[in-house]
Formats: structure tokens, sequence, C-alpha cells
């Protein structure tokens, strides 16, 4: 019995000795990525046709999303992450452009 809590002990402390060595030396593990960035700044004249051609890519209206997308993409300079969403990491030309029925015109 006395052997089996000295083994715990012994595990323990070295377990301790392990971890404060590790602090010491200054290890901090790696960020985990955090996947695409939020949003492609872009430049109308040569890459609006590939972002948004991605942006649209899973909707069921491609050429609507694709022509809205252009024409938001030429003003704003901006295409968000994604096939969804993300719209307010584009800033507020990007969220507050509407159509006549107060929607969102930005895909």
């Amino acid at each position: 019995m006395a052997v089996g809590k000295l083994a715990v002990v012994a595990l323990v402390a070295s377990s301790l000795l392990m971890l404060s060595t590790i602090k010491a030396a200054g290890y901090a593990p790696a960020p985990a990525p955090l996947g695409p960035p939020p949003h492609k700044i872009v430049d109308p004249s040569k890459d609006c046709g590939g972002a948004c051609d991605v942006r649209c890519s899973e909707n069921k209206r491609k050429n609507m999303c694709s022509r809205a997308c252009l024409k938001c993409c030429s003003v704003c300079h901006c295409v968000p992450a994604g096939t969804a969403g993300n719209q307010e990491t584009c800033g507020k030309c990007y969220t507050d452009w509407t159509t006549h029925g107060n929607r969102t015109k930005c895909p």
C-alpha cells in the first residue's frame, strides 16, 4: 500500500516539475489557424470576377448573385470570404447598400 502511494506522489511531483520547466522555457502553443481571412480587398479591374465567382458558387440564382456582387465589388472594393454571410467584414459600404425593396443589395 505504501509503495502505491509513493509511486503516485513521485508521478505527481515529476509532472509538476515538467510543467514548471515548460513554463520557465517560455513555451507557448501555436495559435490554431482561424480559417480564411474575413474578406478580400480586391482591385476591381482585375479581381472582382474571380472573387464573385467564389462568393456566388453555391447560390441558386448565380447570374443574379454575380451581377450584384460585381456591382458591389466595383464600388466597395471588397468581397466577403465564403459563400454567404460575413458582409460586416467589408464595412458600411457593403452592408448599408440596399435595393428599392429595402433588402441588402450585396450578396
